[in-house]
């Protein structure tokens, strides 16, 4: 792959990951967007997660420590707010892990892989985060988040393994559906990716495994760096801008990107 290719993927996961647009989607796209583009392969993959990963943590390095004190807390069967956000995070993860795996196993994941799924589930998915946009939130803080609050976002974010669907824009729009905030939603639903981009990490050595690297080291630290970069900006951006606008903005975003997806198919089917 070329230096452009590295940055351009990098850029994309970075400022995606975290943004309910879909990075799945767009790093999808990129090698077909690009005629002599291929396809990044799975050590490209797990160092643009890797990076992201690196952002959430040092951004919310004060809820990381309360997740590293839970899991402490729940290995001692201690009691604390601690180990009930740990427990929160992991009964939220744990559906969309266990339909991960059924899809590995099947292998099915590259049959959603097309431009027309992701176009309408960009579009389907993004009115859907507009309707729960308009509801009045009025809950604040991590300490007022339910075992059903965790159970319905955590089955949310199993339609996230559909790609164009959004793990963060789900997340996010089943978070103000249940009468969240939308900056609580989004700090539930980043804290969320963090076990979540460790299984996905997970997944990608096991391909790794099977059909070898596809890349150097040297490629893979170039998009992890970059996408550390550009993750914390796009986290910090998000996290500001919930304070003061609604998630329209990347609702419209999606819709249009849908649109031009769907005419480009259909170009390429009658063409």
């Amino acid at each position: 792959m070329s230096l452009i290719q590295l940055i351009v993927l990098a850029v994309i996961q970075g400022i995606t990951e975290f943004l309910p647009i879909s990075s799945s989607a767009h790093l999808i796209l990129a090698p077909l967007a690009v005629k002599d583009w291929t396809d990044q392969g799975p050590l490209i993959d797990i160092a643009a997660h890797v990076g992201s990963l690196v952002a959430v943590l040092m951004y919310f390095r004060g809820e990381t420590a309360m997740l590293f004190r839970g899991g402490v807390d729940t290995l001692r069967f201690k009691p604390s707010d601690d180990r009930k956000l740990f427990l929160f995070i992991a009964a939220a993860t744990i559906p969309t892990l266990a339909l991960a795996a059924v899809f590995v196993l099947m292998d099915i994941t590259d049959a959603l892989r097309s431009p027309v799924v992701i176009g309408w589930t960009s579009i389907i998915f993004g009115v859907l985060l507009w309707f729960a946009d308009r509801t009045r939130g009025e809950r604040e803080g991590l300490d007022r988040i339910t075992w059903r609050d965790a159970i319905a976002i955590g089955l949310a974010q199993m339609i996230a393994l559909i790609p164009g669907v959004s793990r963060s824009g789900i997340t996010m729009t089943m978070a103000r559906f249940l009468g969240m905030t939308r900056t609580e939603s989004a700090r539930f639903s980043m804290l969320l990716a963090i076990p979540t981009i460790l299984a996905l990490g997970f997944f990608a050595a096991i391909e790794i495994a099977r059909e070898g690297a596809g890349a150097t080291m040297s490629s893979a630290a170039i998009v992890a760096i970059l996408s550390f970069a550009c993750a914390y900006a796009a986290i910090a951006a998000l996290m500001r801008l919930t304070r003061s606008i609604s998630f329209t903005p990347f609702v419209i975003y999606r819709v249009i990107f849908g649109i031009i997806l769907l005419a480009m198919a259909g170009s390429l089917m009658t063409g």
